[in-house]
């Protein structure tokens, strides 16, 4: 499986347009199925924040290399992930392969010509306490899902924003989808990065809090209601950890991911606002 780029160069302004084709021609076929997803992952910030939103000064997200799908539990409950991977096919997608030609079940793919391709990685909530995260939940002979802890917090805290354009097979549509909220993201992010430690979601993570709304106030609106979740505790444990400090691993990777090594003003800008965001999380 291809490892995702470690800095902002590795990242291009198409690549990121593709991935929001691809995510809303997902949504012409998903139709009546759509409810039951939640875009997470690397394309939340750009349909949270889009780029004409934010102040002239300010960098654009870097976007994405491809497009996450969260999935309701309800789909396993309803048996509706038998017309999920029927959609699917007959839009044109099938699972993706390793670089071994083994078949990836929990991403799929689709090439609407021989030098373009976009896949699509799909995660699950835990259904039972024993459910592992990073595991995979099979939910069909040749699909599956990662099961993702806190993913269910992408359900409670989403917004419904309007995707319009070109698809990536060239037809124009505008489509309603369900985007992952940016208290639920912070979480996710701050999770991810506790598991991993890659350079990109600590900057997603800064990123997001940094120019969501009109400040801080705005995404702790959106955590409040999580508060007392196991995983938003777990998700703030981390951010005091690892972004309390300029030098902490946190700030440092955002400074690799935009600069390729230290920046001591970007350092303390990320812990400023991670601390603003803790600090309003933790008072009574």
């Amino acid at each position: 499986m291809p490892e995702k780029p470690s800095y902002a160069t590795g990242y291009r302004k198409e690549q990121v347009e593709l991935v929001r084709r691809t995510c809303l021609y997902v949504a012409t076929k998903l139709g009546d199925l759509l409810d039951e997803f939640v875009v997470v992952g690397g394309l939340v910030p750009t349909l949270l924040i889009p780029d004409k939103s934010l102040p002239k000064s300010e960098e654009v997200h870097v976007g994405t290399t491809d497009l996450d799908l969260g999935l309701s539990l309800y789909l396993l409950d309803a048996r509706r992930y038998e017309e999920l991977t029927l959609r699917l096919r007959r839009a044109g997608f099938e699972p993706d392969v390793s670089e071994r030609g083994n078949p990836i079940f929990q991403r799929w793919k689709i090439e609407p010509s021989p030098d373009l391709k976009v896949t699509v990685d799909f995660v699950i909530p835990p259904s039972i306490e024993s459910d592992k995260g990073g595991s995979l939940r099979h939910i069909e002979r040749d699909f599956a899902a990662v099961i993702t802890p806190g993913l269910h917090l992408a359900f409670r805290d989403r917004q419904k924003i309007v995707l319009e354009g070109m698809t990536i097979t060239g037809e124009k549509a505008r489509r309603y989808v369900w985007v992952c909220g940016p208290g639920a993201f912070v979480i996710l992010k701050a999770l991810a990065f506790g598991k991993r430690g890659e350079n990109k979601d600590a900057y997603d993570l800064y990123w997001v809090i940094r120019n969501y709304g009109a400040g801080v106030d705005n995404i702790f609106d959106h955590l409040k209601p999580l508060l007392e979740e196991q995983e938003t505790q777990r998700a703030l444990r981390i951010l005091q950890g690892d972004f309390s400090d300029p030098n902490g691993v946190g700030p440092r990777r955002v400074a690799e991911f935009l600069y390729g090594g230290p920046n001591e003003e970007l350092q303390a800008d990320v812990v400023g606002f991670v601390r603003e965001l803790v600090s309003k999380c933790q008072s009574p």
